[in-house]
């Protein structure tokens, strides 16, 4: 059963929240692409791998990661604050 104050039902459903913000934020992580990180798994050096700026679906997904980072951080707040 629901109750009538807000916070009290925010602070319930907020272990969810919390949950599928970090499967969400592995996800983003984990999709993201690392040139140099690759090179050095294939006998590069590391250093001589181009950068490049992100674009398109590249540059979604890491806006993308920096907002669930940030959503989760304050999630974790919020107990803290109603308090």
């Amino acid at each position: 059963m629901l109750s009538l104050r807000p916070m009290e039902t925010i602070i319930g459903i907020l272990p969810y929240i919390q949950i599928a913000l970090s499967v969400l934020l592995i996800v983003a992580i984990l999709m993201q692409r690392s040139a140099t990180g690759l090179g050095i798994a294939f006998g590069g050096d590391g250093f001589s791998s181009e950068f490049s700026t992100r674009r398109g679906i590249e540059k979604l997904l890491f806006n993308a990661t920096i907002v669930l980072a940030v959503l989760f951080v304050l999630t974790t707040f919020i107990p803290l604050l109603a308090k």
